[in-house]
């Protein structure tokens, strides 16, 4: 197994995926931002829970659309399962990272750094029912305009469609979970040393997503006449005790 270089996956911009998408050297999973140990074995569950939170995936002849599918396992099983219910599947990526993904019929691509790309938004605005954004919140925090980004999906869904903002690390969860004995246990099993995680309180960290900014998404969302709500992840995803998602349905 290959060593983890935690720092080889910090501050990732859009053109960092570019690169790192057509570079053979990386696992499916390291192409995304992830240690392999992090996802490998890990994906069928993360695809479970998505499923659960969006119930429009299980009917047939919708209109999904994945912003920043990526290219691991978890892109190929909702091709896979949009193929078999007849869905109309909008990707949305780097077209570095969309050409790792197979064409097919059902399949639309758009290379592009969301939402700059206005041919989809004149087809699609109250079309989509299923709109998936997994493990791409905190990106678009860093580097673009999250509310933007925000307002401009909730454009794209029909009446009754929902998006799932997945994935989302949230460094309060984060720093509650390592504050407790749980997180504490964790830590030392993790390292292999006796020592108790500094674990800093009331101060903001810059580029972090903390509750304040997910409470914001909630509120914005309520306000545009949306419903939105906070979920917990499933207990056998690899990252739940620092993780979380943020879920938004048009009445």
């Amino acid at each position: 197994m290959k060593p983890i270089r935690h720092q080889q996956f910090d501050n990732l911009t859009f053109e960092d995926f570019r690169r790192m998408a057509a570079d053979r050297s990386l696992s499916c999973y390291e192409k995304i931002g992830f240690p392999d140990s992090y996802r490998a074995g890990k994906e069928e569950a993360i695809f479970h829970d998505i499923r659960g939170k969006l119930p429009q995936l299980g009917r047939d002849r919708q209109v999904v659309l994945d912003i920043g599918p990526g290219c691991s396992g978890l892109a190929h099983a909702l091709i896979d399962l949009c193929g078999e219910r007849e869905h109309t599947l909008l990707l949305v990526d780097s077209r570095e990272m969309l050409d790792q993904l197979p064409d097919r019929p059902h399949v639309r691509k758009y290379a592009a750094l969301y939402p700059n790309c206005p041919e989809l938004f004149a087809q699609y605005a109250g079309r989509v029912q299923a709109l998936l954004v997994y493990s791409v919140l905190h990106y678009i925090f860093d580097e673009g305009n999250l509310f933007h980004f925000l307002d401009r999906s909730l454009e794209l869904l029909a009446p009754g469609g929902a998006m799932l903002l997945g994935d989302i690390p949230n460094i309060s969860k984060r720093k509650r979970f390592f504050s407790s004995a749980a997180g504490i246990a964790y830590h030392q099993q993790y390292t292999g040393r006796d020592e108790i995680p500094a674990v800093p309180f009331n101060q903001v960290e810059a580029g972090k997503l903390d509750d304040a900014v997910i409470v914001a998404l909630l509120m914005r969302c309520r306000a545009a006449g949306y419903d939105a709500y906070l979920l917990p992840q499933g207990a056998d995803l690899p990252m739940t005790n620092r993780r979380e998602d943020v879920l938004i349905v048009r009445p």
